[in-house]
């Protein structure tokens, strides 16, 4: 089993090297820092407003390095943070119009790819949520009864079931990779290789020369904690995938994965999952969750430790599987802000701007908040602007070593509390709600 490798997606269509490094000091309308979604969305439809603007990404490795390169490939409607934080600035008409802006950005995405050509095994076939003890059944309130679940995907022990269609597969490594070429192909210069060191009002400090421009946007969601001064803003979350050795076609009838579907469940702990176009299972979920210090992972590397736990989790839910080979593992870094909501925020008067915060439902989160910022930085008054998540302020997390203890600690009680309702505790365990109020979620 190969462990790292930036992700399993990258191996499969081959790990790019770093172009157009930076050499020397420039000047530039707009300077963009990180080079994931967020900040090549925000490129691409800066770009697309307003052609004659100079538009550079700089970023420290390769296009898609980080989680935009690494995720689960859920390209989905799920709200990026917590309903009642933005129902407290937007009361819950703004968490609708967020919820439908969501939605029809799954549809953004999708269209973008088919017509710019980006093959990235695009299914919209919607997500399955699963629920498999009596507390998770009253949780989701899904409407798929046991048997109903069972038909879609035989899962051991689901009880309950939700399927929301508003969801699509894809392959995180080549819908990333093809975003970066469009981008390039419209000109705006990605500067590979080039790690920014720090971001202040019309500068970028990175370890090649300086980026000088008068709208300056932070783009590095997980990697913000990297950034000189922002290493309690967000937390780096580390979130794991194993993907298995291809099944047969006997294997796959006896668990009765026939479509396309995503697959998650209503643990605190959860798990996330899809069937890959190459027809094997990618399973997910949280292993170690923080790093002492917001270190963060090395070319994708995960504990082995981690991948039993992920093993144990795929033959948990599909106990036939049980012996299935593992071909690679990795890790990657989420960004996670003390109330666990996203954001986006610019501010006219220095030029300084910022998108994150998604809390691991980023791939559709990143368009939506990319069109936002075009918005913002282009004085346009506009409904994207009026989401509740423009403007949102939160407060920074604890030094160390209270960060790391706490975040170890809210995990543990996860663990705990899915334990004791796996037991038979028909309601949501108050280990779990004490754990909400520690996270502030």
């Amino acid at each position: 089993m190969r462990n790292g490798g930036v992700s399993f997606w990258w191996q499969q269509v081959g790990l790019p090297t770093p172009t157009d490094l930076l050499d020397g000091d420039v000047t530039c309308d707009v300077a963009i820092v990180g080079g994931g979604l967020t900040g090549l969305w925000t490129a691409l439809y800066l770009h697309e407003a307003d052609p004659g603007l100079d538009v550079r990404v700089v970023e420290a490795e390769f296009a898609g390095f980080g989680a935009s390169g690494r995720n689960g490939g859920w390209l989905s409607s799920e709200l990026a943070g917590s309903a009642a934080t933005y129902a407290e600035v937007a009361g819950e008409a703004g968490v609708q119009r967020l919820r439908d802006a969501l939605r029809a950005t799954v549809d953004e995405v999708i269209g973008v790819a088919a017509r710019e050509g980006i093959e990235a095994d695009i299914v919209r076939s919607g997500v399955l949520v699963v629920a498999r003890s009596e507390a998770q059944r009253r949780r989701l309130g899904g409407e798929l009864t046991a048997d109903q679940v069972a038909a879609r995907v035989r899962v051991a022990g689901a009880v309950s079931g939700h399927h929301d269609p508003d969801c699509a597969r894809v392959h995180p490594a080549r819908l990333v990779a093809g975003v970066a070429r469009v981008v390039r192909e419209r000109g705006v210069r990605i500067h590979e290789g080039t790690r920014a060191l720090a971001v202040e009002p019309g500068v970028v400090r990175t370890d090649r020369g300086t980026v000088r421009a008068p709208v300056v946007l932070r783009c590095l969601e997980g990697f913000t904690a990297g950034l000189a001064g922002h290493r309690r803003d967000w937390l780096p979350m580390n979130s794991a995938i194993v993907v298995t050795e291809p099944l047969s076609d006997a294997q796959w009838a006896r668990i009765g994965w026939d479509g396309a579907e995503l697959l998650g469940d209503e643990a605190h702990a959860y798990c996330y999952a899809q069937r890959t176009a190459d027809g094997r299972i990618a399973m997910g979920g949280r292993g170690v969750p923080y790093r002492f210090g917001s270190r963060t992972d090395v070319d994708g590397r995960t504990q082995p430790a981690t991948v039993e736990s992920l093993r144990s989790t795929l033959t948990d839910l599909f106990p036939s599987l049980a012996g299935i080979g593992l071909d690679h593992a990795w890790c990657g870094v989420l960004g996670v802000p003390r109330d666990w909501s996203a954001s986006v925020c610019f501010d006219p008067g220095t030029g300084l701007g910022h998108a994150g915060g998604y809390v691991g439902s980023g791939l559709t989160a990143t368009n939506l908040a990319a069109r936002t910022l075009r918005d913002l930085v282009l004085g346009h008054d506009t409904d994207l602007v009026r989401l509740p998540w423009t403007g949102h302020r939160v407060r920074r997390w604890e030094p160390e070593p209270l960060r790391w203890l706490g975040v170890h600690a809210l995990y543990r009680l996860y663990r705990a509390a899915d334990r004791r309702e796996d037991a038979g505790l028909p309601r949501t365990s108050r280990i779990a709600l004490a754990a909400h109020r520690v996270a502030g979620r």
